[in-house]
Parts: C-alpha cells; structure tokens; sequence
C-alpha cells in the first residue's frame, strides 16, 4: 500500500511525549494534536511526503502510564475495536513506563486484527530539544501502514519490536525497549520503514478477527500479583499473597530454568492456591530464555503443586495473559489450555510438560 495514500487513526492517552513545562516541573500538555502537527510540518519535505494521512483521538482522559490498570487496558481496547476499520492502522501514544503492558494486554485482546497496531513514545517531551518524541512517532506512522503487518507492535528507537514480546529495560536512554526472546519485526533505517519477512503473525491469522474485549472487574486492582522469589523467602510470606480471597491468579519469577527452595511449606501454599482454582503461572527471573519446571529436582515441585510453565515469556506478557483469560467465563481446564497455548506470539512454543 502507498503510505501517502493511507489512513491511520492516532489515538493520544497521555504521557511524557505530550508534557510541557510548568513552574511546578512537567504536566500534560492541552491540544496535542496541533503541537503534533507542526512539528511533523519541520520533517524534510521527502519525509513529510511518506507520510500518511491522520485522524486523531485523545482517551477520556490522560492515562498515567505509572497508574494504568486493566481497567485502562480494557478502554484502550474497545476503542481500537470501535474504530479500527475505518483506518489502514493506528498508533498509539502512551507513557513508557507501561507501554509494555499495554502492548501484551492489546495483543491478546485484539486476536486477529488484521492491521498494525503501533505503540510509541518518548523519553522527553515533543517541544524538548533532542527530544526523540518526533522520530518515534514518525516511525510508528510508517510502520502503521504496511499491510504485512498484522499484529499489535512497539516501535521505539528505530526498532519495531512485537508488542507481547517487549520490555522497557532502560530508564533514561532514548533505546529504552528490549525483545528479550524474539528477534525484532523491523527497524527504520535512513527514510525507509524496512519489515524483516518470515517474523510477523500474519501468515497465522485466518479468517475474521478474534476480539476478546472481557470485563476485568475484580482482577483491575491487584486480583493478579507478581512475586519474584528471593532467598530467604518463607511460606507465610506466599500464603499472605496468595490465598488471599481476591487473589484468583499470580506470577511466580523463579530462579533459573525453574527452581524454587525445596521447603515443602511453601509448596503446600502454591498446592493449595491451585486447588482454590487459582492460575498460577512461573517464569525465570533471568531475563533471556525459557523454563522448563521439573527438570531439576529443586523445581519438580511446581509441577506437583499445578503451577504452570511460562516458557519464556515476559513477565509483562505473562500476568497480562493471566487477566485476560481469568476475566473471561472460562472453566479452569480451558483456561490452564490457553495459557499453554501461544496466542498472539507471545511464547516460543506450547508447554508439553504440564
């Protein structure tokens, strides 16, 4: 498709791309949409050119990306699905400090959607010299229009990376976002938006979209927790956490390939959240590669205590997933199924082992 001709919808929700000054530091800055559009009118003429037509939207309301919630996950949703089929892509501008658990949430909710999804944003406000707010969101529009792509991405940097598969992993440089188990899905090199064929989940996608836009009240705050596990750590500390009643899934962040201490307290707590019908899922807490539980000994007890493997997913990708299949009607067989299963890309492969 000719990205001069294309349409995509711009969706604003905040962040500190769209900040600007004030006496008492940064604050969200009013009538984005105007700001953005004079400073892509100081691109070059050639990368103005390869630019694509644009309509905007702002949410309800500015998201804190240090505050989101399900609960936001969920608006953000509903909004793409309302609207999406009238653009050839959309991209969205969100806070950094979630953006990667906005992505993994909007890959699973968004099953299928047979066009890009783009998620950016910046380091530093948009008017801020050195900014890299513009080139962010000038490559996200590129990328936001090619058709090969049929999948929810974060483009940040240059790189263009699957969104259930990214990580912030720096707090200050402009290449904040890391694909720690998943080569990239492009990169924006010269004036060029370049897709690396062969990475993208378009040849799996069949048939009309997917969508699973589920109502998340009673997990939107806290009903899944991440626990990494430290040494030291006892059973009472596990059983305050999950055998509360509001608690109905949670994340273990084990060591290595998918040990735990052999202390059969501890145990008996994950065996008993598991019985009560909660989804317990563990991942290393080493950033790259995969688990494989029950290989050692140390962590044959996650097995027997029906804790499922997370492969080598993110811990972004993985309680995400944990609250889109909980807040769904699902009976807990089906939902232990799809957990193993890849969904949207977002592990390497099904769980044989659990």
């Amino acid at each position: 498709m000719s990205s001069s001709r294309a349409s995509l919808l711009v969706i604003y929700t905040g962040g500190t791309l769209g900040m600007v000054d004030s006496p008492q530091g940064l604050v969200p800055g009013r009538d984005f949409e105007d700001r953005l559009r004079r400073a892509l009118a100081t691109l070059s003429p050639e990368r103005r050119a390869a630019l694509p037509d644009f309509q905007m939207r702002e949410t309800s309301r500015p998201i804190d990306s240090s505050a989101a919630t399900p609960a936001d996950w969920r608006d953000l949703a509903t909004l793409v699905a309302d609207h999406y089929q009238a653009h050839d892509g959309v991209v969205i501008l969100h806070g950094t400090d979630t953006l990667a658990w906005t992505a993994s949430s909007l890959a699973y909710q968004l099953q299928g959607i047979d066009r890009p999804v783009i998620l950016t944003g910046a380091m530093a406000p948009l008017e801020h010299s050195g900014s890299d707010a513009l080139t962010n969101i000038e490559a996200a529009m590129r990328f936001a229009t090619d058709a090969r792509l049929q999948e929810v991405a974060l483009c940040f940097a240059g790189r263009l990376l699957r969104g259930v598969r990214s990580r912030k992993w720096q707090t200050r440089h402009t290449d904040a976002f890391i694909s720690p188990n998943y080569p990239l899905l492009g990169e924006f090199v010269g004036n060029d938006a370049v897709i690396f064929p062969g990475r993208g989940l378009e040849r799996h996608q069949r048939g009309a979209p997917r969508f699973e836009l589920p109502d998340v009240t009673g997990l939107a705050e806290g009903g899944v927790p991440r626990l990494v596990l430290w040494p030291g750590i006892a059973a009472w500390q596990l059983e305050t956490w999950l055998l509360d009643d509001r608690v109905r899934g949670a994340l273990l962040e084990v060591w290595g390939g998918g040990n735990l201490p052999e202390d059969p307290a501890i145990l008996g707590v994950l065996a008993r959240a598991s019985g009560e019908g909660k989804l317990l899922a563990a991942i290393s807490q080493c950033p790259h590669g995969g688990i494989s539980i029950g290989a050692y000994a140390a962590g044959r007890g996650l097995v027997d205590a029906g804790v499922l493997s997370g492969d080598d997913m993110t811990p972004e990708a993985t309680v995400t997933k944990l609250v889109h299949l909980l807040a769904q009607p699902l009976d807990d067989d089906e939902r232990r199924r799809r957990f193993l299963t890849p969904l949207v890309g977002e592990r390497s492969t099904p769980a044989l082992d659990d």
